[in-house]
């Protein structure tokens, strides 16, 4: 069946519908990964927005349960050039296309994703539509343009677990090696990956809303706080900002992507969106203390202005080399620090996976 790919600017792909028909609205954004296409999607931080891979072919080794990054699809839309019906993997209990039907997603197929790509970046990220729909391109470019909009949105609070909860959530999980940490995660949309990755390093992890006070997560007594990633505009979360400013001093504090940016928010910088964001495994990252460079796994559209923190409290840790935006820091005096990207890396290089190890330091020190 036939689809088409609409942006608010007018522009117009025509493709073949894959997954779900019918019509989905969000930011068109692009993701240069080569491979990761099951991670992606079921990354909260893509809620609200449509997912184009620019590796050219997508699907060819299907969807299997172990590589979930979350319980359920979060991008509103995936767009590919070529998609591949058939799947050879060994793990694989899914095609592309039946997954993307099961969670009732839109998908586009058979469009130059190359034209795409140099659209979005010449223009910027944008609001678009997928859909099946044969309505008249006005009337569904009315939609686009009058719709919910990503910026001055918290859509953190749409992807946030409901209740709390500990991880492992289940027997088959856990492992018996010693949990000598107690961490309390701020979930503003997740990624297994992350708890995967605290809970190898020995911690034993509980999982709060977005919006849970300071007093509630520290009457938990934890070693230290982990403000997770998450989708959208952080101006807007301005509850977790109050929160993380009371929390500042009294337990370490580790961010990355979204609980970076509201950490900044919450030591006085600003926050300012990118023309088309950062999405991709293969992002250089500069390490400023030692100079070392990591290959970086990214996803996001918002950045903290470095000019904006206060050279006095905090110190930049972290530079991306290709368009020389900042990706971490650290305050100076009080144990939190931050990076824009992705440590867990799922998908993506292991380069960055050192920063679990510095917040067990930090707690160890802390403890001390």
């Amino acid at each position: 069946m036939k689809a088409r790919l609409i942006l608010s600017d007018g522009t117009i792909f025509e493709g073949l519908s894959l997954g779900a028909m019918g019509t989905s609205i969000g930011e068109v954004v692009f993701n240069t990964a080569m491979m990761g296409y099951q991670e992606i999607l079921t990354d909260p931080s893509y809620h609200f927005q449509l997912v184009t891979m620019t590796y050219p072919q997508i699907g060819n080794y299907g969807v299997n349960p172990k590589d979930f990054e979350s319980r359920r699809i979060y991008a509103a839309g995936f767009i590919v050039r070529e998609y591949s019906p058939v799947v050879s993997h060994w793990q694989a209990t899914k095609s592309l296309d039946e997954y993307l039907k099961y969670y009732d997603v839109v998908g586009i197929s058979d469009i130059d994703t190359r034209q795409l790509t140099r659209h979005l970046r010449d223009q910027g990220a944008q609001m678009g539509m997928i859909t099946t729909s044969e309505e008249p391109i006005d009337i569904l470019l009315e939609r686009i343009r009058t719709g919910q909009q990503l910026v001055g949105r918290d859509i953190a609070c749409e992807v946030t677990t409901a209740e709390i909860y500990e991880w492992p959530m289940d027997e088959e999980s856990k492992h018996d090696l010693p949990l000598n940490f107690k961490v309390a995660v701020y979930d503003f949309g997740v990624k297994f990956s992350i708890l995967r990755a605290l809970y190898e390093h020995g911690c034993e992890l509980r999982v709060f809303p977005a919006n849970t006070s300071a007093e509630e997560v520290l009457a938990w007594n934890p070693d230290g706080i982990f403000l997770s990633n998450g989708p959208g505009d952080p101006e807007p979360v301005e509850y977790a900002v109050s929160t993380v400013k009371s929390l500042l001093g009294k337990k370490p504090i580790f961010g990355i992507c979204l609980g970076h940016q509201i950490l900044g928010l919450a030591l006085g910088a600003k926050t300012t969106k990118l023309k088309f964001g950062h999405h991709g495994a293969n992002h250089p990252v500069k390490y400023l203390p030692s100079g070392a460079v990591e290959i970086t796994s990214q996803n996001h559209g918002f950045i903290v202005d470095g000019a904006s923190l206060p050279p006095s409290e905090v110190e930049i840790t972290h530079v991306n080399l290709n368009d020389g935006t900042l990706e971490g820091f650290r305050h100076r005096n009080l144990p939190a620090y931050s990076v824009q990207y992705h440590p867990e890396s799922a998908p993506g290089p292991r380069d960055s996976r050192y920063l679990f190890e510095n917040f067990i330091k930090e707690m160890k020190q802390f403890n001390a």
